[in-house]
């Protein structure tokens, strides 16, 4: 019996997301597939609406703004830090992405804008921020679930 993706339901499937030049950002194809729970944050809001109503089986393709997939870069995500807040074995060089902890415990990724001998510019952008995404999704299993009232 076949099920459709509803809140809360396990999933599992192919994706691959694609940047407006071809470049393959992610893939699962070719790999072993991916199992989340609807609503749980594993995927941005934009590429779970894509998937409500698919069943096992079902293929989508779908264009996704920058706004419905990973928003648009942000200036004001780009943030100067002291040389001094990065640890000594912490290779800070433009390119790096480096781990942070926010007040809140969470960790949160910057990449590493540019450097000098006092401080870092570092952009705490999601990565695909800015751009429009080519969303492929071939869907494997739904488990419905249960939804909390």
């Amino acid at each position: 019996m076949s099920f459709p993706i509803s809140p809360a339901s396990s999933v599992t499937l192919h994706l691959s997301l694609t940047l407006e030049d071809g470049t393959v950002a992610d893939s699962t194809f070719g790999d072993e597939p991916f199992t989340f729970i609807m609503g749980d944050g594993t995927l941005v809001r934009g590429l779970e609406l894509a998937l409500y109503g698919l069943s096992a089986g079902d293929t989508q393709r779908l264009e996704l703004t920058p706004e419905q997939a990973f928003g648009l870069h942000d200036p004001q995500h780009i943030h100067q830090m002291p040389r001094s807040a990065f640890a000594d074995d912490i290779e800070v060089a433009p390119g790096v992405i480096v781990g942070f902890e926010t007040p809140e415990g969470e960790e949160l990724a910057g990449a590493v804008m540019e450097l000098d001998a006092e401080s870092v510019t570092v952009d705490f952008n999601h990565p695909l921020a800015g751009h429009s995404i080519i969303f492929e999704v071939e869907i494997i299993d739904v488990v419905p679930g249960e939804v909390e009232e």
